[in-house]
């Protein structure tokens, strides 16, 4: 099968480990393209509902084949969303080509491109649109008070704030805290003069360029892969919002040298090949 070659592939709210999530779809996807990079923007392992019992074959291949595409030069960053729940200390680290993070800017042909999750947005009980403006600090800011939020939450011994449970309850809720949710990224977005804003987290894909007195932008949903089977890619200096549902694939079939390789043996060979090139960075 013949891949299609891309600037940025992006992905997010795969939710591995959950019985909603379509591996076999994603994986056919990823076996379809060939990235420069590929950003994995949040919520792709989902720890909240993580199950020793169930991590079928499927999920796991698509891990495989993520630190596969990073072995064959891929570029590929993690940004980290609310259902990772990652450590703080995996922030601003790097395996070879992966690198993880919680938030990303990229300069895309003299266009400013921000990258995040999302949840920053999502405390119920503080306004996040005044304090992301006052930029990178009121970001982490915003990232530190979800942790403390689903802190108070857990010694309440109560379930952590849950966007997907608000939806799926309230529809008129739902629609309205969307509204306001984009609202909010793409005035903060046009506040500190992103060209482009992307994200995921409320599984809503979309692609819109807005334009206020203030200045413009193009907000950007990636959407999920548990509902939508969605994604966003870059090419030829323009984003497509890609649907599994209405683009074509040819059959799936699962590459040849995934299907030999073990998960140990392939982070062992972006862990050689990062060891290469530091070594010929010593050397110079």
């Amino acid at each position: 099968m013949k891949k299609r070659k891309l600037d940025i592939a992006l992905i997010s709210d795969v939710h591995l480990g959950t019985y909603d999530c379509y591996a076999d779809e994603l994986l056919a996807y990823l076996c379809s393209i060939q990235p420069k990079t590929l950003i994995l923007n949040g919520d792709i392992v989902d720890i909240w509902q993580f199950k020793k019992s169930y991590f079928p074959t499927s999920h796991l291949n698509v891990i495989k084949k993520i630190v596969s595409m990073a072995s064959k030069g891929t570029e590929v960053y993690y940004i980290m969303g609310n259902h990772d729940h990652a450590p703080k200390t995996l922030a601003n680290i790097s395996l070879g080509n992966i690198k993880f993070c919680r938030k990303l800017v990229l300069d895309l042909h003299g266009k400013k491109a921000w990258f995040f999750h999302g949840d920053v947005f999502d405390i119920p009980w503080i306004n996040g649109r005044w304090m992301a403006k006052l930029g990178s600090f009121g970001f982490s800011l915003l990232i530190n008070c979800n942790k403390i939020n689903n802190w108070l939450l857990k010694n309440l011994k109560k379930e952590k704030y849950s966007l997907a449970n608000k939806i799926k309850n309230n529809e008129e809720w739902s629609e309205k805290y969307i509204s306001n949710f984009e609202e909010t990224v793409i005035d903060v977005a046009i506040e500190n003069h992103y060209d482009y804003v992307l994200c995921g987290h409320i599984h809503q894909p979309k692609k819109k360029n807005v334009e206020t007195a203030k200045g413009s932008t193009t907000y950007l949903n990636s959407g999920d892969w548990v509902e939508n089977l969605t994604a966003l890619e870059y090419s030829l200096k323009r984003w497509k919002l890609y649907q599994y549902k209405n683009d074509k694939l040819s059959p799936f079939f699962m590459d040849e040298a995934l299907k030999q390789m073990n998960i140990n043996e392939l982070i062992a060979s972006i862990s050689a090949k990062a060891e290469k090139e530091q070594n010929k960075k010593d050397l110079t």
